[in-house]
């Protein structure tokens, strides 16, 4: 199964590498992150580098896209290039997937007009400009398009992905294998659990579009 993860220059690192961890253990699964130019993509913090393999040309029909999230994405929603290829990679694939604000760029494609879709709470609200309707939900299932929620959600979307791939105990025995057994020492994950102190915080340190 050819799986193709877009990274680019200020990815946010775990909307990618969380994903990967999962689906790189599908049965069968050829992996490779894609991008404009092939070659290393730092992460919004800069301290990690992702190394893209192909170009996209190189991979022009995966069975699953991904495109995750990150403040480098914002011009990717103008990027005639990199929507093209969506566009035509959606044509054929069997899912296509995002997480964080990567729905952003699924929307700029026209992937999400008439679909239910989420994203990071801060951006969620701007899928509608795109004709989505934002679901406050971890995971979003409409068709062959899954959404997730921030950063750590890839996570779920991922397994929930393995699942409808290849059956609950193939992605029960990928979530043991990686020990995924979240238990957070805070229950301030979302923001209608975290004080408005916090919430406001992380507005004010989100570039919201």
């Amino acid at each position: 199964m050819r799986i193709a993860i877009l990274i680019f220059d200020q990815l946010t690192a775990l909307d990618a590498v969380g994903p990967y961890e999962v689906l790189s253990r599908l049965p069968g699964a050829d992996l490779r992150f894609v991008a404009k130019e092939p070659g290393a993509k730092r992460t919004d913090t800069g301290a990690l580098a992702l190394s893209a393999d192909l170009g996209l040309a190189d991979l022009p029909d995966p069975e699953i896209v991904l495109v995750p999230g990150g403040e480098g994405n914002r011009p990717l929603l103008g990027d005639d290039e990199v929507l093209d290829w969506l566009r035509s990679a959606h044509e054929t694939s069997a899912w296509t997937t995002s997480v964080c604000t990567g729905s952003l760029v699924l929307g700029a494609a026209g992937l999400l007009e008439g679909k239910r879709a989420t994203s990071h709470w801060v951006y969620r609200e701007a899928l509608r400009a795109y004709g989505a309707e934002p679901v406050d939900a971890r995971v979003v299932e409409d068709g062959k398009v899954v959404t997730a929620a921030g950063v750590s959600s890839g996570i779920d979307m991922a397994l929930t992905l393995a699942a409808r791939v290849a059956g609950d105990d193939v992605a029960k025995a990928i979530q043991l294998g990686i020990e995924y057994d979240p238990d957070p020492p805070f229950d301030a994950g979302a923001p209608h659990k975290a004080t408005p102190e916090l919430v406001e915080l992380i507005r004010s340190l989100e570039n919201a579009p």
